[in-house]
């Protein structure tokens, strides 16, 4: 079920955005070789209850942290541990979404750690291309698959591949709602945007195939091929005038 917020729950919204900003702001300046994932973590949840919030993904549907945070080759939903420390020449994926009065903010961003290959550095930044080129469609009266077709086009020109397993979703007082917005697909199809709309776009490019593969953890998602991935996402406000307003922006961030 969809559910349309007004212009004063997607003001409320942006505090929840501005915060998931601040955090991934905080994340980059301790991203460096030898850094663990947990430090990570629980920076980033401590950081959360400081401000009053509550981390999200926390005890979600039994994930065990507070942040995803996706190394190389995993596409999406990294458990940080203790024994995962940072290498110099890894990207990795920080994936954050606070609750601040009920709202979710939901964003994440792939980093650099130290000396990146260019193959690396390549992904990474057609990864933030492919997130701009799906925002950049988000307009009333467009459908999903609008956003998805910009997306594809753009990584497969690359020669990369887009994920098709995990996608964007609504969100508001829930982590997800509905609609569900594919990454990939054809102009024209899917739902309809129209003002009221809250969701996130979130691709995630793979170096090599795009599928994936669960690892026993029942969470980590990794490339079926081994190859890299990264992601960025951001959410998406759709006012009631038609504008479209990315919240997890810093200038959001109301604290001090």
């Amino acid at each position: 079920m969809i559910y349309l917020k007004s212009d004063a729950e997607i003001d409320d919204m942006k505090e929840a955005g501005g915060l998931a900003a601040k955090l991934l702001e905080l994340v980059e300046e301790h991203i460096k070789p030898g850094i663990t994932t947990l430090e990570l973590n629980d920076l980033c949840h401590d950081f959360t209850m400081s401000y009053g919030a509550i981390s999200a993904p926390l005890n979600y549907k039994g994930f065990p942290k507070s942040i995803c945070t996706s190394i190389n080759d995993v596409v999406c939903h990294g458990i940080p541990s203790a024994k995962a420390k940072l290498k110099d020449g890894d990207i990795i994926n920080v994936d954050v979404t606070p609750i601040v009065n009920g709202f979710h903010g939901d964003t994440s961003k792939t980093f650099l750690v130290g000396n990146v290959s260019p193959k690396r550095q390549k992904l990474v930044k057609v990864a933030k291309e492919c997130l701009d080129k799906g925002i950049q469609v988000v307009e009333p009266g467009v459908r999903v698959g609008d956003i998805g077709a910009a997306i594809q086009k753009h990584a497969e020109a690359q020669k990369f591949s887009v994920v098709r397993e995990f996608v964007g979703h609504g969100i508001g007082r829930n982590f997800h709602e509905d609609p569900q917005v594919t990454h990939y697909g054809q102009p024209g199809t899917g739902k309809r945007l129209e003002p009221g709309m809250v969701f996130t776009i979130e691709p995630m490019i793979n170096e090599g195939h795009w599928k994936t593969k669960i690892k026993k953890d029942k969470w980590t998602a990794v490339t079926i091929d081994g190859g890299d991935s990264a992601q960025f996402e951001h959410t998406i406000a759709i006012r009631s005038n038609g504008t479209v307003e990315i919240l997890t922006l810093i200038e959001n961030y109301r604290g001090n």
